[in-house]
């Protein structure tokens, strides 16, 4: 049933089956790093890969080597420095990787491109989710007040445009107040802005598998909505609103034009890189996760915040359109700093 006449149209024929945007880019990143993969390194075509190559593939990912030719930051595609990877994949990332992978193949037999699926019955040691989302990647609330700071400096101390700060800023305060997913946050438009009788926010927002649903805007998030509109000349009232106008705008004479995801994931990965260089001496720790940092690690401190704060469970279920409070659970977790406080209050003296 497939007219594909190459590697690439199969796979593209495969990706093209997934209507969301969200999931055809994560898809068509794990299919072309193996694509890339079989051919510089075994010398083989994707559908001539077998179980030994599958197995080769999940100890490349864990670590990709040689890494100038691998792994270097986040680069536009057509940057001669634009590599595949950033860093070697954590456990959960390796596993996300196999098993899309092994959907591919799993596609590509049904439809007798291949014989065989070579990724059938290959194991990931760690991590249990089989998705890269990862409740641990999180910033506490002490850090995110320290990211902060460095990004209310952008324009004065590490050299960005006035207007790339303002949005950079807009950005964190959005990101981590409303939990929306990056292709959310690029999607959302003035018109989908809406505040009900009792003055609450809300965000009418198209999630996976094109769901919809209203997400808090809580009132933090108002203000620096209202503050960064006026920051672009546009107004803040909702009256005087262009209901098509992207919340998330460039930074361009294009004030009409929002954001891809692709480059939302460039400019928050480049601050977070800058704010590791001016972080890692006073906080080590800190400095390692902001360079493993991505936009969806917004998703993630949204959650755990909001439960640290008082949040319910079910509320943030929610908010972030978890089909099962069991997802959502996962983030019902402290930083160690306010655990061990809490131990030692509880067991400060020692029993006589």
């Amino acid at each position: 049933m497939l007219s594909a006449s190459n590697d690439y149209e199969a796979v593209q024929a495969w990706i093209e089956r997934h209507e969301a945007e969200a999931t055809q880019r994560a898809y068509k990143k794990e299919a072309e790093r193996l694509i890339l993969w079989a051919v510089m390194l075994r010398g083989k075509a994707l559908s001539s890969l077998t179980a030994e190559d599958a197995t080769a593939y999940r100890s490349f990912l864990r670590n990709p080597t040689p890494k100038a030719r691998w792994v270097g930051p986040a680069r536009p595609r057509t940057s001669p420095d634009w590599r595949p990877f950033v860093g070697p994949l954590a456990a959960t990332s390796v596993k996300y990787a196999v098993s899309v992978l092994g959907a591919l193949f799993r596609w590509l037999v049904e439809e007798h491109y291949v014989i065989a699926n070579p990724f059938a019955g290959l194991k990931v040691r760690g991590g249990t989710a089989t998705s890269p989302t990862d409740a641990g990647r999180v910033f506490t609330q002490a850090e995110w007040r320290l990211i902060r700071v460095v990004a209310d400096g952008l324009e004065w101390s590490y050299g960005w445009s006035k207007d790339a700060a303002h949005r950079l800023r807009f950005v964190l305060d959005f990101g981590r107040g409303t939990g929306l997913r990056p292709s959310e946050l690029c999607n959302v438009k003035l018109g989908d802005i809406w505040i009900d009788e009792r003055n609450d926010g809300w965000i009418n927002v198209i999630g996976k598998g094109a769901k919809k649903a209203n997400v808090s805007l809580p009132p933090s998030v108002r203000t620096a909505l209202n503050r960064y509109l006026s920051q672009r000349g546009l107004p803040a009232s909702p009256n005087l609103w262009d209901s098509k106008m992207p919340v998330v705008g460039r930074v361009s004479d294009d004030a009409a034009t929002g954001i891809t995801p692709t480059r939302l994931l460039m400019v928050v990965e480049r601050f977070f890189e800058t704010a590791a260089e001016v972080l890692t001496n006073a906080r080590p720790a800190l400095g390692v996760k902001l360079r493993s940092a991505t936009t969806h690690w917004m998703r993630h401190t949204h959650a755990t915040h909001a439960l640290e704060l008082g949040a319910s469970l079910t509320t943030v279920r929610d908010n972030l359109r978890h089909a099962s409070i069991s997802t959502t659970s996962r983030y019902l977790h402290s930083d160690q700093a306010s655990r061990a406080s809490a131990y030692s209050r509880a067991f400060g003296s020692s029993a006589e």
